[in-house]
């Protein structure tokens, strides 16, 4: 039988008369409360677990007074939704109460009706619970979700939960799920609010494209005025990550004056903002100041959070423009208003928030870009204080690490000593805590995934049990028609066999996908793990040039060293670059450790004359351990001056061979002369290696092979020969 619903909506608003016409305007400017009550009309039963928005913000049901206490302005837009009734959209005209009367028709068949009537509908309570801990137990949550699908018994129903589902994914960051599960929503039920969505999470999870695709598909659908804005926006910010600067400020102008019309401030100071960003981006200084002072403007009409993270905005502009004076002045005055933030009763938790701490140490850098060290100090010395109470530990150790650059700077070699000291110590706490969250991170991610395919299930369980309805009653008819019957049956079994192959298959396919996504977790964690230890390895070195005072080569050392971490950190998320920029790192990295080495050893890079470098690619920081071992395992131990050598070949077309040839102790005597701890972390750098190069041979077909041998008979030297194939 159909199902259709016909909803009867009532606005009923009661204005005083007590109210002048010049009040009215003053409210346009000003925010105000409103009693918001939404009743079903055959009971004036109250609808306690409605979403109500105002420009994107939800208001939640009061059980205490009995409505939902609405922020709002004149010409803001309220919008109501609910599984069981389509949206209610309603452009505020006064700070009178809005009564919203709601009228639902089911047509439902008997059975179905009577089985609701024997057993207790508990779906909104369920939704309601999912929705309440959505930002608190990400468990509980789910939990009230699965419960909720299997409470739900209409097409509405089943769409909006998996879009509740979608949020709450969306809220903890786990991008691709919440794509997966608005579009189930969308499948289900066409709605627009669940597209916006959709799009956004297309675009936190990078699929530009994707996104643009979606929200071209809606933008001139029949919007509420805070979605046209909210889509008009995005579409900039989707532009904007293209560098595709014009349709960037097209799209950006327009939701600017879509928010003009309607007098929305926040996003007023948003799009200023990213206007600002973008003329920054294209070299238009005098307009990008323009614009940031402008949402500056605008954010001053909000509250004092607004204005904190504009003004870091701002400061962030003078600094690039290297106005340090105006910067220092504009972030003092930042630095007073976190003390009224901080006293405030609502703060800002999260790791774009404006703390004192981080603002004393961004003071403390413009001072240094001005080479007003002593000013420095102090500011940085007191960036460290806030964030050792405060448990900030990442700004503490940047702040440690200044304040050793400026008492090196000032002559104080003790001062910069102790406090470089300092930040190696907070570097290895960091890097301790880095490790527990990457664990964590994994473990979380596996749970959320182990959800998923529960709740994913529990639909297919639905989609069988309806299966079996159909066959009891095809079953209850043989008599009638006994051959065919049959013919069904043997139809349906048929159908059932095939459509269990496709499930098998499918089920093969998401545990494909599960492993590669598990994959490029393991390698992102054995990159970081990568990077600290070979940080931490050449700081080091940069200690040993402070501790006999040799300040040129340490100053000398650390420019150089920084060339080459900036070159490590732009590839540290890939997981192969060009050949040729690993051959650029290694270069740089050998010609360190030889400035440090030069009475130990000598180096020579070959590389064959028929090899065309561009055609290969390589895990970055592949190689770079091998030829660490080499100097500080096996050359450095030699009396005698040794030799390095880097080779490079073609094997055949299509496989190039690097040897690394040292003629250093050899292997054997280098495992004599160590201490435990210098073999434990060997055994873990080289273990790391070893399993990066089996996820990556997993995932790209046998694409790397490394064998180590000695390269004399005597046990003395050592040779690396790393197989790389093309493509």
């Amino acid at each position: 039988m159909n199902i259709r619903k016909y909803i009867k909506i009532y606005f009923i608003f009661f204005v005083a008369l007590f109210y002048a016409q010049e009040n009215t305007t003053n409210q346009t400017q000003e925010s105000f409360f409103i009693q918001v009550k939404i009743e079903l009309k055959e009971t004036r039963a109250a609808v306690k677990n409605a979403d109500v928005f105002v420009n994107g913000k939800q208001f939640y049901y009061s059980e205490i007074k009995d409505f939902y206490n609405v922020e709002a302005r004149i010409g803001d837009q309220l919008v109501v939704s609910h599984s069981d009734f389509e949206d209610v959209y309603y452009t505020i005209k006064s700070n009178e109460e809005i009564k919203i009367l709601v009228e639902g028709i089911t047509e439902i068949s008997s059975k179905l009706l009577k089985r609701k009537n024997r057993k207790q509908d508990n779906y909104n309570t369920y939704l309601d619970s999912a929705q309440f801990y959505k930002k608190i137990d990400i468990d509980k949550s789910l939990y009230f979700i699965e419960n909720a699908i299997k409470s739900g018994n209409s097409k509405e129903r089943n769409s909006h939960t998996y879009k509740v589902l979608a949020d709450i994914y969306l809220h903890w960051k786990q991008y691709d799920l919440a794509v997966t599960n608005y579009k189930l929503s969308n499948q289900i039920k066409e709605d627009l609010s669940t597209k916006i969505k959709l799009g956004t999470a297309q675009y936190l999870l990078k699929k530009y494209e994707e996104s643009k695709k979606t929200f071209l598909e809606i933008k001139d659908e029949n919007l509420s005025f805070y979605e046209k804005i909210i889509v008009l926006e995005s579409l900039g910010d989707i532009y904007f990550a293209q560098k595709k600067y014009i349709e960037t400020k097209k799209y950006y102008n327009l939701a600017f004056n879509e928010a003009k019309q309607h007098n929305v401030t926040s996003k007023l100071t948003d799009i200023s903002s990213k206007l600002a960003t973008v003329y920054s981006a294209e070299g238009k200084i005098k307009l990008a100041a323009k614009g940031f002072n402008k949402a500056l403007n605008f954010a001053k009409k909000e509250d004092l959070k607004r204005v904190l993270l504009e003004e870091e905005k701002v400061a962030e502009f003078l600094n690039s423009s290297k106005k340090y004076d105006q910067e220092i002045e504009l972030r003092k005055k930042s630095l007073e208003k976190t003390a009224q933030e901080n006293n405030s009763k609502e703060k800002i938790n999260n790791e774009d928030a404006v703390t004192p701490q981080k603002i004393n140490y961004k003071i403390g850098n413009a001072y240094i870009l001005k080479e007003d060290y002593k000013e420095a100090i102090s500011y940085l010395e007191e960036s460290r204080t806030e964030a050792k109470k405060n448990k900030d530990i990442v700004v503490e150790k940047d702040a440690t690490r200044r304040i050793s650059e400026v008492f090196s700077n000032l002559g104080e070699y003790d001062k910069a000593l102790k406090n470089y000291q300092k930040y190696v110590a907070l570097v290895d706490s960091l890097y301790i805590g880095k490790e527990q969250e990457i664990q964590q991170v994994k473990r979380f991610s596996k749970k959320i995934a182990d959800n998923q395919n529960r709740i994913l299930s529990l639909e297919k369980d639905k989609e069988l049990a309806d299966s079996k309805i159909n066959l009891a009653y095809i079953d209850s008819r043989l008599s009638e028609e006994s051959n065919k019957s049959q013919r069904i049956i043997i139809y349906s079994l048929i159908g059932g066999f095939f459509l269990m192959i496709l499930l098998v298959y499918f089920m093969y396919r998401n545990s494909q996908q599960q492993k590669i996504a598990n994959n490029l977790l393991a390698l992102k964690s054995m990159r970081s793990q990568m990077n600290p230890h070979f940080i931490f390895n050449a700081l080091n070195s940069v200690n040993s040039f402070i501790a006999v005072n040799d300040e040129r080569n340490a100053n000398r050392y650390l420019s150089e060293f920084s060339t080459l971490m900036r070159s490590v950190l732009e590839n540290s998320d890939e997981d192969f670059i060009p050949f040729t920029k690993e051959l650029e790192l290694l270069e740089l990295y050998v010609k360190l450790e030889h400035n440090r080495f030069k009475d130990k050893f000598d180096y020579e890079i070959k590389i064959g004359k028929d090899i065309n470098l561009e055609q290969f690619a390589i895990p970055p920081m592949l190689l770079q351990p091998y030829i660490e071992n080499a100097i500080w395992h096996g050359l450095r131990y030699r009396k005698e001056k040794g030799k390095l050598e880097i080779s490079m070949k073609l094997k055949n077309p299509d496989v190039l061979s690097v040897v690394i040839l040292d003629n250093g102790i050899g292997r054997k005597k280098s495992e004599k002369l160590k201490t435990k701890n210098q073999l434990k972390q060997k055994s873990k750098g080289m273990s790391t290696i070893k399993n990066r190069i089996a996820i990556l041979n997993s995932m790209y077909k046998d694409k790397i092979s490394v064998k180590v041998s000695n390269a004399l008979e005597n046990g003395e030297g050592t040779k690396v020969e790393l197989i790389l194939k093309k493509n």
